[in-house]
């Protein structure tokens, strides 16, 4: 099991181990204790995310389980979905299902809407397992979202694909998969702090050749706005 990993969210400490941390590598977690996002500690040397503290034991039941287990009267479905949503763990996103759909907004607002996709090409027999080629794509009709985006990761320039209207990729590959996570992360968290929620989340798995696998993640960001009287 190796030594306990403490971890303060949201001002609840939980301890649990590094192996339980990284059942899923894809994941928010995954990356994060494999180095490849930066960690802050409390006051106690615990790792700090800035999360929703009682939630996050269902969150680690599952990493411990796999698992989704609630008790009877849980009514925090749409809460727990979006801790899921924001820590990238796949499974726990299937097993709480799509969410409901929201209410239509004021006639005086409508909805502006980033699409993220990522689709990926494993090698069925290397281990640990090896990305061929992956493809993070984000397409929206905010032309502000996809300027932000290509002004604030050039570090990735060489990985930018194409930049058209409405649309931005990056493509990995082969063996890039630590920094496509890193990436996939940082523009989950760059886009909820544009002041977009995530809508749904699914997930794909497809087998095209005898070697390889396919996975397709597809998130769906929505934010209000004003309209503008014109």
């Amino acid at each position: 099991m190796g030594e306990p990993v403490n971890l303060n969210v949201g001002g609840y400490v939980y301890s649990t181990s590094l192996s339980t941390l990284q059942r899923y590598p894809d994941s928010m977690l995954g990356a994060m204790f494999r180095g490849d996002i930066p960690t802050v500690r409390d006051a106690h040397g615990n790792y700090f995310i800035d999360r929703d503290g009682p939630l996050f034991r269902y969150i680690l039941n599952f990493l411990r389980t796999s698992e989704l287990t609630l008790p009877c009267n849980f009514k925090e479905t749409q809460l727990l979905r979006k801790e899921a949503d924001f820590y990238q763990i796949d499974p726990l996103i299937q097993c709480l299902g799509d969410p409901k759909p929201l209410l239509p907004y004021p006639t005086d607002t409508y909805e502006e809407v980033v699409e993220l996709s990522s689709t990926r090409k494993l090698s069925k027999y290397s281990n640990p397992v090896a990305v061929i080629i992956t493809q993070l794509t984000i397409t929206t009709k905010v032309h502000a979202v996809l300027e932000s985006i290509s002004s604030s990761f050039t570090k990735w320039n060489k990985h930018m694909m194409d930049t058209r209207d409405y649309q931005v990729s990056f493509t990995f590959g082969p063996c890039d998969h630590q920094q496509e996570v890193s990436l996939r992360v940082h523009l989950l968290d760059f886009i909820s702090k544009a002041g977009f929620t995530i809508r749904n989340t699914r997930v794909h798995h497809m087998s095209e050749r005898a070697n390889e696998n396919t996975v397709e993640h597809h998130w769906t960001f929505c934010r209000r706005a004003r309209k503008v009287n014109g």
